[in-house]
């Protein structure tokens, strides 16, 4: 089966709201250290991205978390890969994340961190769907709100691939 994708967002539209937020985060952090947490993998191209536009003291420490095996459903059953290199405790943290849409696995990693003691936590998405949240996570900061697509770029794969596309693309499957 080919595959065929559209582009959802420009690389313009992604740096120029990346911008945006990063405005809004120099100004509620002024003054503070900021650890920035990305769940792996998906996360790096826009931690990386948000990181270069923050005027504060950061930090930056990553998770692999999975709750979803071999499968395009996810199990239910999170299962932490990669730990933080470094404690969390009366910090400020942000929590870095591609995408959110059901919210089973973001509601149990903020659990998680929460029990370590940090002063704040917060979250930053790239896009969200939240027509598809089971779990109520409250997202501080977001990119850009996407209806219920199979979404890839920028960070985003299937299948491994199409991670280094510049731009959010929705796959089309052609027979």
């Amino acid at each position: 089966m080919k595959e065929k994708i559209n582009v959802m967002i420009t690389e313009e539209e992604i740096s120029k709201r990346i911008l945006e937020v990063a405005d809004r985060i120099n100004k509620d952090y002024e003054g503070r250290e900021l650890i920035l947490i990305c769940v792996l993998k998906g996360g790096v191209m826009f931690m990386c991205d948000l990181a270069k536009r923050l005027n504060l003291d950061v930090r930056l420490d990553f998770m692999s978390v999975s709750s979803y095996g071999a499968e395009t459903k996810s199990s239910g059953v999170v299962k932490i890969i990669k730990d933080l290199d470094n404690s969390i405790e009366g910090r400020d943290v942000l929590i870095v994340e591609d995408i959110i849409d059901s919210g089973n696995t973001l509601a149990y990693l903020l659990d998680i961190l929460e029990k370590r003691g940090p002063k704040s936590i917060k979250l930053c998405t790239l896009l969200d769907k939240p027509s598809r949240r089971e779990k109520d996570v409250v997202v501080d900061y977001v990119c850009f709100e996407i209806e219920d697509k199979f979404v890839l770029g920028y960070g985003l794969d299937y299948d491994q691939r199409y991670r280094n596309l510049p731009y959010i693309g929705v796959m089309e499957f052609l027979e």
